[in-house]
């Protein structure tokens, strides 16, 4: 990873972008990948999308990650100044007590505290993990009306005040990798394509969506706008090599392993064996998980846009998902970059991603 690079996914992961408000992530996104593509775009809702394109006529590829990051938002403020909340997304509640939140109000950015009480002095009979409306946020406030000077109201998000940072040798750790460490990923496989001699010979559009982490809003309404031939979703899975995991119940993939593959469900056979044997010409490594139903990611609102999109699902592994302190390694980030890259080289203006019968 260049200097440049490294850091870009870093100041990436450190600007704040809850679900509905991903403009500040969004703008640094368009900004780094204006650099290298032939245009970037967005749509009413804040979706951004780069397009390189294809030396020849016809086929587009999209590859799609979710820039949006879960959080909480201000639902009710007491007369003594407390701010009560509500989960944007599968915010964790269970970790919640003692945490430092940036709330974003009309004035700035406000540094709040969920408070916890000293275990001295708790009720712990019978404890159990608080419900969200029972979280109260601390920001040195009075009243309500201090709170109101400082810029806050009912409607304002709120995201976890941690950062990111390196860990070990070779390892990222900090908030909301979910997912725009995928944002990071398809903006360097456009930054290599971009740099080759020759161009590919489809146009690429790397989609940076909106709201997946409440329902894959922005991804719905971008691949009914661009409707590509054929399109690979990128975001996290669960890394379930750590201590209390059942893997016979959430398989086995494991940090380091390389990015993992599903098969089944809004999978097409014939993305998901492209894929395959790029893997294998270009020596990257594959983890494979199975999805009966549904992947729980934006594939799911992709695939069967009108008359359907060919789609696969990529996932970077990812151990303790959805808490602060998210951790990948740089290997997988390295393996997924080269894989997407080398699929986008791969395809042909004559290639057809169908069912045959």
């Amino acid at each position: 990873m260049s200097p440049s690079s490294r850091t870009f996914l870093l100041d990436l992961l450190s600007t704040p972008s809850p679900t509905g408000f991903e403009s500040r992530g969004q703008r640094k996104w368009a900004a780094y990948t204006r650099q290298f593509a032939d245009r970037v775009e967005s749509d009413a809702y804040g979706s951004a999308w780069a397009t390189l394109d294809g030396r020849s006529d016809g086929r587009r590829l999209m590859l799609e990650a979710h820039a949006d990051e879960i959080g909480y938002m201000v639902k009710y403020i007491s007369k003594d100044g407390f701010l009560f909340v509500d989960r944007v997304g599968g915010s964790d509640v269970a970790t919640a007590r003692g945490r430092r939140v940036d709330i974003f109000g009309d004035k700035g950015t406000v540094r709040g505290v969920i408070g916890n009480i000293a275990i001295h002095i708790r009720d712990r009979e019978d404890e159990k993990v608080p419900k969200v409306h029972e979280l109260a946020i601390d920001i040195g406030a009075s009243s309500d009306r201090e709170v109101a000077k400082a810029g806050i109201r009912v409607g304002h998000p709120a995201v976890y005040a941690d950062g990111v940072e390196e860990i070990g040798i070779d390892k990222l750790c900090g908030r909301a990798l979910d997912n725009r460490i995928g944002g990071f990923i398809i903006a360097e496989v456009m930054a290599r394509l971009s740099k080759r001699k020759t161009r590919q010979h489809v146009t690429v559009h790397a989609v940076n969506a909106v709201q997946e982490e409440i329902g894959g809003h922005g991804a719905r309404m971008i691949a009914h706008r661009l409707m590509p031939d054929v399109a690979v979703v990128l975001d996290v899975t669960h890394a379930t090599d750590t201590p209390n995991v059942d893997t016979k119940k959430h398989g086995a993939v494991k940090l380091g392993g390389g990015p993992s593959l599903t098969h089944g469900s809004a999978n097409h056979i014939e993305v998901v064996k492209r894929l395959i044997e790029v893997a294998e010409k270009e020596k990257i490594p594959l983890q494979h998980e199975a999805s009966s139903r549904s992947t729980g990611t934006d594939t799911d609102v992709i695939f069967h846009q009108q008359s359907g999109i060919p789609s696969a699902l990529v996932s970077l592994p990812l151990r303790y998902m959805h808490s602060v302190v998210e951790m990948a390694h740089l290997d997988d980030v390295e393996y997924t970059i080269r894989l997407l890259t080398a699929f986008a080289e791969s395809m042909k203006p004559k290639d057809e991603f169908r069912v045959k019968l």
